[in-house]
């Protein structure tokens, strides 16, 4: 029987010093998350139906479709300036419009997508059609970022009922981190930021505030456990006791994401993406982000309480 873990990433009495890289780890953080707001303005995510409002369409022809064929049907029909593209199989075909003055208009105009598919890929099945109005999408936006401002006011109540005051700011700020980079990636990557990526960005953050409350734990008991260690060395140790475990989880997680990502289709890699993004980030972030933080407030107010400990002396 075995009574240790057949792999071990770091071994055991292994000691890393995390904090000697921690302005690195902090400055490069505040670059990328300040990189990611300027992107988040110019040039901004790329919206989907569900925050800009129209109409979408998925269509699957019998052989690779032709693009300018299709573009020139619906142009016959009087639909001007339609989104054509490519998602999946080479078949796949994507058409986006804007949203019309009422349903009645939709109707008409999703009608005329189906005759200029019909003309320009005889055969072609039309697999997915979507609308949303613009006073709905401009609801679902801004209660998809209510919703990620609640999620992170809820974290911090959370970790600060739980530890100390000092363990939450640094909790919240690095997830805002997190979070702040994750939306520079989806503008890089021009994902569709729609209702599915917002789930990304709540998991994400879940994901991460697990992460942290694992190394959180352990630097609470050692706080007990060693009450004269200085603040920075009884944080390296908190990082490196628990590291077999919070690696082997983030790449539990990763592997399990990576085929979603990869094979996913269009509605579903997206996400997987963002997730894969968020493993790494929110891993690294726990050790290089929350740990400093908790080091710069915490210096001078977590151990106020210490007692250095008596040495007895022998008596003559």
């Amino acid at each position: 029987m075995f009574i240790r873990p057949l792999l071990r990433i770091v071994p055991d009495n292994t000691k890393i010093k995390f904090m000697r890289g921690r302005f690195l780890g902090l400055a490069t953080s505040a670059v990328l998350s300040t990189l990611s707001v300027f992107l988040f303005f110019y040039p901004g995510l790329t919206l989907g139906i569900d925050f800009s409002g129209g109409i979408v369409m998925e269509a699957r022809t019998d052989a690779p479709a032709d693009f300018a064929k299709i573009r020139a049907a619906l142009a016959a029909q009087g639909i001007h300036e339609p989104g054509v593209q490519q998602f999946g199989q080479p078949t796949d075909v994507r058409i986006s419009l804007e949203a019309q003055a009422d349903e009645k208009s939709n109707q008409q105009m999703v009608s005329k997508v189906r005759t200029a598919l019909e003309q320009a890929a005889p055969g072609a099945k039309v697999l997915r059609t979507d609308e949303v109005g613009a006073a709905v999408s401009s609801e679902l936006l801004s209660k998809g970022f209510y919703a990620l401002g609640i999620s992170l006011a809820m974290i911090l109540a959370y970790i600060w009922f739980r530890f100390e005051w000092q363990f939450a700011v640094g909790a919240v700020a690095t997830l805002l981190l997190d979070l702040t980079k994750a939306i520079g990636f989806l503008v890089l990557t021009h994902f569709e930021f729609d209702l599915v990526m917002v789930g990304a960005l709540l998991t994400i953050l879940g994901y991460s505030t697990n992460d942290k409350v694992v190394v959180y734990d352990r630097m609470r008991d050692n706080l007990r456990k060693y009450k004269t260690m200085p603040l920075r060395e009884l944080i390296d140790l908190s990082i490196t006791e628990p590291v077999t475990r919070t690696l082997g989880t983030s790449a539990t997680v990763f592997l399990a994401s990576l085929p979603l990502a990869l094979f996913g289709g269009a509605t579903l890699s997206g996400f997987a993406w963002v997730m894969l993004f968020g493993i790494v980030v929110g891993t690294s972030s726990s050790v290089f982000i929350a740990a400093p933080i908790l080091l710069l407030l915490g210096e001078n107010r977590l151990r106020r309480d210490a007692q250095p400990v008596a040495v007895a002396k022998d008596k003559p």
